[in-house]
Formats: C-alpha cells, structure tokens, sequence
C-alpha cells in the first residue's frame, strides 16, 4: 500500500461517518438540533444502535462534528472573499466580508443555526470550536488597523484593549490580523460587527423579517455602514 493510502476498512469508516453526517444535517434542516436522533439515524444507515457508537460515541459527538465542519466552511467563504478584495478600503472590506456571511448562512440556515442560533440544551461544545469561530472573525479585523473611533465606540476600545492586555492569547490573535497598538480598536470593531452582523443575519434565517418591508442585504448594508461610520472608516 503507498503511503498516504488508506484501508478499504478506513475508507468505508470514512464514508459512513459522511453518511451518517449527512443524514444528521437533512435532520437538522428538517427540525433542528431536536430532530437530530441517532436511532432514526442507524435505521436509516442500516446500523444497530451500538454499532453505529463505533462512529459517534454519542450525540453531542456528532453535533460537535458537523458544528467543526459549518465553522470550517463558513471561514472558507470568508477566507475566499478576502482573498478576491482587489482594493484595501476598510468599509469595502467589511461589507464583502460580511455579504460573504449572509449568502453562506442564507444558503444552509440550518448549518447556520447551529453556529449561531439558541444554544443547544444540555450541549457544551469544545474549546477547539473557540479557534473555529475566530477563524471566521479574523479577516474582519484588518479593516479597523488604522481605525478613529469616534466618542460612542471609545469605552467599548478601552475595554477590548484591557481585554488584550490581559489575556496573551487575545493579543497574539489580533496582532496576527493587525499591527500592535491597533488590538483595542479591531477587537471592539470586530466583537461590535460580529453582533451587528449575527444580529440581522439571525434574524433574516429564521424568518423574522418576513412582512417588514425590506431585504435583509439592504439592512445588513445599512448597519455595516452604521459601524464603518463610528471606527471613521472610509
């Protein structure tokens, strides 16, 4: 066998974990996360209940594993708009990064949900999930290097850069993104346009937006102009 090859028996583990995985999500579409049921599951792989723990060991496994796939492929979305940026204007990057979001969580609500939505009873995801969703934020926070913030934003700066000062995990992830000193601004740019953004997308998913007159491009546009304005971003 070359290297790098895997075993037919890896391979069929492989795929029907996929299986399995893919089931789970038509769940999830169907009915959320209390839809997600590891006996209809092995029914429907052709399974036994206990042979189908030798995949997942429990639900909270499989949630955890389809929550690291959606984080995977939402910064993938994010990463792949950054990249095709042909200008570095800070307001146009944000609006291009968080356009990226809305049309991957508008396309797949149910993987969004899970990410984003009501946490789910009894579930406490892993600390690794923590690096996935930074890796979602990250390319948000260049935009605000070189931000002025105005009076309104400045206690939440002040509180962010007391935040980086005293956790070295925080400021090395943001000086990965933007240069030292500019920490306290990006992050509060970044945690104030992860709830402005999540705020209107959530909302948008869920259909709570159905009857109110407007397109949630068009107010998703008009509340990351509303944050561009307070960091001064041009």
């Amino acid at each position: 066998m070359t290297a790098g090859a895997q075993s037919p028996r890896a391979r069929y583990r492989e795929q029907t974990r996929a299986e399995i995985k893919d089931i789970a999500l038509r769940q999830l579409a169907e009915g959320g996360t209390a839809a997600v049921a590891l006996t209809r599951i092995a029914k429907e792989v052709g399974l036994s209940g206990p042979a189908l723990y030798r995949y997942f060991d429990s639900r909270d496994a499989l949630l955890t594993d389809l929550i690291r796939d959606a984080y995977a492929d939402l910064a993938a979305a994010v990463g792949r708009a950054a990249g095709a940026l042909d200008e570095s204007r800070p307001r146009a990057r944000l609006h291009a990064l968080a356009g990226a979001c809305r049309s991957w969580a508008v396309a797949q609500p149910h993987r969004y949900l899970l990410i984003q939505g009501t946490p789910v009873p009894g579930y406490t995801a892993p600390p690794d999930t923590l690096d996935s969703a930074r890796a979602v934020l990250g390319p948000f926070l260049p935009a605000f290097a070189a931000a002025e913030p105005s009076e309104s934003v400045r206690p939440m700066v002040a509180q962010m850069t007391e935040w980086a000062a005293k956790d070295p995990v925080v400021a090395e992830w943001a000086r990965a993104h933007v240069p030292a000193g500019a920490e306290g601004a990006a992050l509060a740019g970044g945690v104030l346009g992860w709830t402005s953004l999540h705020g209107a997308v959530g909302l948008e998913v869920s259909g709570q937006f159905e009857g109110m007159g407007h397109t949630g491009d068009t107010l998703l546009a008009a509340q990351i102009d509303a944050l561009a304005d307070s960091f001064g971003l041009d």
